[in-house]
């Protein structure tokens, strides 16, 4: 198959642009998280209303899909994506300038939609208008979300260290903005690509048969594996800090977030064996957990994130590769569906973890979120199953 390139002689930089949308999202999650424990300081907050504050954030991103799905496919996506960048920017000036709590949350709850909105939106662009090599680049696109989550923590740790507020990640995250929607601005839109000739090769489905249960599985498995991610995520850093003196917390963050890159990688270059590799990660993770939770000290844990990064990042290519199994012609529907779980887990379990850290310590609550995962190893089995009758089975 020959790939013919639309755009004759002119430089096409649009899937680099939308690589910088995705990782000013990891950014912005990575760096908020990092900067949890500093915002809580600054308003006085239990670990309980840290929680509720992270999930103010969450709920948006839950809600974007639903609010804003349709509202883009009539608006056009580049012009959805220049709008919610431009919005995002004030967002985050308003949060770098204001001092009112109540200020500061409502932002953070716009940031949360449009963080939600730009993610599903640029990948949606890039599936559109590069028809060809979209499945290479969206691997690619969905390291860059772990390559801003890693890199946020040690930029926000070196900042802080050097005498600057939190804040100052809400001014960085302003300034790439702009600069992305400058991006989008000065670019064209269309179709990059065209085939030629084609090979036959068609991406694997269910024949145009939508089966409901086997995406509420995948659904049920990104739910609590993202409400997990994000309860370790928001509490690791003041794990260490408070019960254990320790400040390597960011760093334990980064490292986590690092290692999500090369698995997600992987998970494409084997995807014949996604459902093994979704088996042993949603095994592998409480197991790690548990680990987790009787260290006692910072060199331990950030060591054990390596493996337990290595899970998580797994977790969601996985899940999208076996979801083409189910949506048959209905993508979106699928893909918007596992969306809304993920902002689900997101948002409940944040605010559940501050809760029982409150209650239990933060070893206690880790194991009592790990424990969820019994849920997920049942679902994983019940999808094998699943595909079996169906007839997909392939490892």
């Amino acid at each position: 198959m020959e790939t013919k390139r639309i755009f004759n002689g002119k430089r096409d930089y649009l899937y680099l642009v939308l690589f910088l949308v995705i990782f000013i999202n990891g950014f912005e999650s990575g760096g908020y998280q990092a900067s949890l424990w500093s915002i809580g300081n600054t308003y006085d907050l239990s670990k309980t209303s840290m929680g509720i504050f992270a999930s103010v954030e969450l709920t948006a991103t839950m809600l974007a899909p639903i609010l804003l799905g349709s509202w883009a496919d009539h608006t056009g996506k580049k012009k959805s994506i220049e709008i919610m960048l431009i919005l995002q920017a004030l967002a985050t000036v308003w949060i770098f300038l204001s001092k009112s709590q109540t200020s500061f949350l409502l932002a953070v709850f716009i940031v949360g939609l449009t963080t939600s909105a730009l993610q599903f939106i640029s990948i949606a662009m890039l599936a559109d208008e590069y028809p060809v090599s979209h499945s290479s680049k969206i691997g690619y696109m969905t390291s860059m979300y772990a390559l801003g989550a890693f890199t946020a923590p040690l930029i926000v740790h070196w900042y802080m260290e050097i005498g600057f507020s939190w804040r100052t990640l809400f001014l960085l995250l302003a300034l790439t903005s702009i600069v992305a929607a400058i991006g989008m601005f000065t670019t064209m839109e269309g179709i990059r690509e065209s085939r030629s000739n084609t090979t036959g090769e068609e991406i694997e489905g269910n024949g145009g048969e939508f089966v409901l249960l086997g995406v509420v599985l995948l659904a049920v498995i990104m739910c609590i594996y993202v409400g997990f991610e994000n309860g370790f995520s928001f509490f690791i850093d003041s794990y260490l800090k408070d019960d254990l003196g320790d400040s390597k917390g960011k760093l334990a963050l980064s490292v986590f977030w690092a290692v999500m890159i090369p698995a997600r990688i992987l998970v494409g270059h084997f995807s014949e064996h996604t459902k093994k590799i979704l088996l042993g990660s949603v095994i592998a993770i409480p197991l790690l957990t548990t680990v987790i939770a009787s260290a006692t000290d910072g060199i331990s844990i950030i060591l054990l994130c390596i493996p337990l990064g290595m899970a998580s990042g797994a977790i969601y290519p996985s899940v999208l590769t076996i979801l083409m199994n189910f949506s048959g012609k209905r993508t979106a529907m699928a893909t918007g569906l596992i969306t809304a779980a993920t902002g689900l887990g997101a948002n409940v379990f944040t605010a559940m973890t501050g809760f029982l850290v409150d209650i239990f310590g933060f070893r206690n609550a880790l194991a009592i979120l790990a424990s969820f995962f019994m849920i997920s190893i049942i679902s994983v089995l019940q999808v094998k199953q699943l595909l079996i009758r169906l007839g997909k089975r392939k490892d």
